[in-house]
């Protein structure tokens, strides 16, 4: 009894020291204990999501992949799973599992290994959560506790819930629904219970158990998942045994890109680390939609990859990428090795040639794969010489490849064809007409080759884009589509200039007094020159300026009438807009909301839009080129902009005007007269008719001096398009071309320029867009009124041959004298101006 009374004071005094002992670790770390009621509103760091406007994923941006879920989302043999590997008693404990400890306790003490975790789910979300994985007394100590308060607040669901979102699982992925898309590219619903056991097994190690860089380890502790559902009876032996002989496939599945437009993702990412900060942008689960049109942006980034390479082919083959041997071949393996270290580029695939034979080549691809290129898929392959000069006619494989070198290779949708990657850059954009959203953007051929936006950074010479905008002023200084510009060289010098400054046509032709109508559409440099000097250089600047260039852009000399500015092709589209939406300045923008995590909209863009107030307190955007971004703001945006609350466009020119000018742009694309009776004549955009082949589209052509930058910018009933190709070197020039990229000759080879060089980008993107689309009959504004006139005088005529036709005027600038009938020479010249108009 004696040792008896004195072991129950010992155990008696232990369990007051055990006691007081906790009691004094819990006020020691107290200072140091979080509040553990964040939880109840905790939100989960998810990485930044850019949209297209149909819902499309673009990119997603942040260091952490996670796909947050309810509880009632995850499967249940996942939740399963998880209880029965890492705390089978999880619903039964408060927190710390004694049972879980003393079982620890013995297996470290029976084998001095410390083999059996004691860590329970709660345990698990306290550490994640609030404290670091440094194994510390002190930092267990606080876990405890911290478990503790965390029982006390949530419900054993809501911990699951956090813990299945939070725990990490190896490769950036944190939470199930991000582990299933990284490993099978599935959603959590859909995988199966070997998929399941295999992510419940990599909580323990997520590095060294990871399927991807340890699939043998994977394998084993998938199994062991398996075992312990059968053992605590989650699944049957049946279940167990058929999982277990289930075979492991996982691999490296990146986030499920639905439309690859990098170079808008980018500026979405920009805004958005600008507005909210790096680390908020980025870990608070912000849905961006941009106003991408997905089908329309894949139509536009392959039309001008599309163009780029044929403009490249015409210039001829530059020779292998790199040389893979010389001598001996090495064997198939050692070849796919080399191959497979190549990023291919768009659509350009590496290959090396392994046999020639006349007109074709054998290549084996990174895929191990050995393909035929035909003589089809060749014969384009002159020799690279310089940007101007280009070798003969190749005759067979041979004069182009060798066995042993790596080339590129590509499938053009009809054969498979030896291709190079472009040095020529290119850019495009196109904007809705009635509100500035920005439907497709391209800002170069590869993002992965150059980051550079082209659309919203590259300052490149406008060339003949330019002209409308000069002629749209001429028009509202009195000119009409039918007033005669003298066709002439300019003799006279130019004092801004200290010079005498003579431009000259291209070609180098003039045919005296045409009409304002033909000089747009033939883009005649000097007629555009002639009515510059009619405006008046400071009245040229002003109405540029309103079509929102900026005035520290425009020189202030006569070169201004040949586009001589530079300028970005989001700003040239812009302007094109202008008369697209009968003369509304609309701004470009590029957001169309923004969400939060949870659904909610916490931004919504507000643009501005290409119609009349009906009020005039209503004001009109103050910036017009402020870019678009949105505002932020809680009302459902106005549907109308003749609301008060609505915000509408500055009109910068007549609807009149703008109507007049898109007329003459489309003289640009179908031209003018009788063709079956000599009369007829081209615009400088013929092509664009013939592939396209409709009435409501109109455009214009745009080259530089010596052919430095091309433009083809233009419009139809629904969109506003720019194309621009150039090099980003600013001195390399375009070029000429003696063959086409087929190796044979063609009519439209020579200098490259805006319609052979930027418009087949314009005519493929703007031929595809519209298809669909009912065409459109031009309804003339109020206040224009159409005459029968001569097209040699412009004056009124009673005829109704081939020498006159219908054209349109603002009403009261018609004309109002006939031409006589004799039709002498004097009637090309009454009422002449006193300037060189006519001179």
């Amino acid at each position: 009894m004696k040792w008896l009374k004195r072991i129950v004071i010992a155990l008696f005094s232990l369990a007051l020291l055990g006691v007081g002992a906790i009691v004094a670790a819990y006020f020691y770390v107290l200072p140091d204990l979080p509040d553990v009621s964040t939880l109840k509103n905790v939100q989960l760091q998810t990485p930044l999501r850019i949209y297209s406007s149909d819902g499309k994923l673009i990119s997603q941006f942040g260091e952490k992949r996670r796909i947050p879920l309810k509880l009632e989302e995850v499967p249940k043999p996942l939740l399963q799973a998880f209880l029965a590997t890492e705390d089978a008693r999880f619903y039964e404990h408060g927190g710390i599992d004694p049972v879980g400890v003393m079982r620890a306790a013995i297996v470290m003490l029976t084998t001095g290994e410390k083999k059996q975790g004691a860590s329970t789910i709660t345990m698990q979300v306290a550490r994640n959560f609030f404290l670091t994985r440094d194994k510390t007394i002190i930092r267990k100590v606080k876990e405890i506790f911290i478990s503790y308060h965390i029982e006390q607040l949530l419900t054993k669901d809501e911990i699951l819930e956090l813990y299945v979102n939070r725990i990490y699982l190896g490769q950036r992925a944190y939470g199930v629904g991000a582990a299933a898309q990284v490993y099978f590219g599935k959603n959590v619903q859909d995988l199966t219970l070997s998929e399941m056991s295999m992510i419940a097994g990599l909580p323990k190690a997520p590095s060294t158990l990871n399927p991807i860089t340890s699939p043998s380890r994977a394998l084993a502790r998938r199994n062991v998942v398996l075992m312990r559902m059968n053992e605590v009876g989650y699944i049957s032996k049946a279940e167990y045994q058929a999982a277990v002989q289930e075979p492991l496939i996982a691999k490296y599945h990146g986030a499920e890109i639905d439309l690859y437009a990098p170079y808008i993702s980018e500026m979405a990412r920009d805004y958005m680390v600008q507005k909210y900060g790096e680390e908020e942008a980025y870990t608070n689960g912000y849905n961006v939609y941009t106003t991408i049109s997905s089908e329309q942006q894949l139509l536009a980034q392959q039309a001008l990859r599309n163009n780029v390479y044929a403009y490249d082919e015409r210039h001829g083959y530059r020779g292998p990428a790199a040389v893979l041997w010389t001598d001996a071949k090495p064997d198939d393996a050692q070849i796919k090795a080399e191959l497979a270290k190549i990023t291919p580029v768009q659509e350009l695939q590496p290959a090396a040639v392994l046999n020639i034979d006349g007109q074709q080549a054998s290549v084996l691809t990174a895929k191990g794969e050995t393909k035929v290129i035909k003589w089809d898929g060749l014969k384009w392959a002159r020799k690279f010489i310089t940007d101007k000069r280009q070798g003969s006619v190749p005759k067979s494989a041979s004069d182009m490849l060798k066995v042993g070198e790596r080339i590129w290779i590509r499938d053009n949708g009809q054969y498979l064809q030896l291709s190079q990657v472009p040095e020529v850059a290119s850019a495009t954009v196109a904007l809705d007409p009635t509100n500035g959203a920005i439907r497709t953007l391209v800002g170069g051929y590869s993002f992965s080759q150059s980051q550079y936006n082209r659309v919203t950074q590259a300052k490149r010479q406008l060339g003949s884009n330019i002209k409308p905008f000069i002629y749209a002023a001429a028009l509202e200084k009195g000119f009409t589509l039918a007033t005669l510009i003298n066709n002439a060289p300019i003799n006279k010098p130019d004092i801004s200039q200290g010079t005498a400054w003579r431009p000259k046509n291209s070609p180098d032709i003039y045919g005296g007094p045409t009409r304002l109508r033909v000089g747009l559409a033939q883009s005649i440099n000097v007629m555009s020159v002639r009515a510059m000097r009619h405006i008046g250089l400071d009245a040229a600047i002003a109405e540029l300026t309103k079509f929102g260039f900026d005035p520290n852009d425009l020189p202030r000399n006569e070169s201004l009438a040949l586009g001589s500015p530079s300028v970005t092709p989001l700003q040239v589209a812009t302007a094109f807009n202008v008369f697209a939406n009968g003369g509304f300045l609309v701004e470009p923008h590029y957001i169309e909301r923004v969400e939060d995590s949870f659904g909610n909209v916490i931004e919504k863009a507000n643009p501005t839009l290409a119609c009349k107030p009906n009020n005039s307190s209503v004001q009109p955007s103050s910036d017009p080129m402020s870019f678009g971004e949105p505002t932020t703001q809680t009302d459902e945006p106005v549907a109308y902009c003749f609301e008060q609350t609505g915000r509408y466009a500055p009109q910068i020119i007549s609807e009149q005007t703008a109507f007049l000018i898109t007329e003459a742009l489309k003289s640009v694309i179908w031209g003018g007269g009788d063709w079956s009776k000599g009369t007829g004549w081209q615009g400088t955009a013929w092509r664009a008719a013939q592939l396209i082949k409709r009435h409501d589209i109109a455009g214009k052509t745009g080259t530089t001096n010596e052919s430095r930058d091309t433009w083809f910018s233009g419009f139809g009933p629904t969109l506003t398009s720019t194309f621009w190709v150039g090099f980003d070197d600013h001195g390399r020039q375009l070029g000429r071309t003696a063959w086409n990229s087929n190796g044979e000759k063609d009519q439209i080879t020579g200098t490259e320029a805006g319609a052979k060089t930027a418009g087949p980008g314009w005519n493929e993107f703007m031929n595809n867009v519209l298809k669909g689309v009912p065409e459109t009959t031009a309804i003339p504004p109020e206040g224009i009124v159409s005459v029968r006139i001569d097209l040699a005088t412009g004056k009124l005529t009673r005829k109704t041959d081939y020498t006159s036709a219908f054209e349109y005027f603002i009403s009261g600038t018609e004309p109002k004298e006939y031409i006589s009938e004799s039709q002498d020479e004097n009637n090309l010249f009454i009422d002449a101006p006193t300037d060189d108009l006519f001179q």
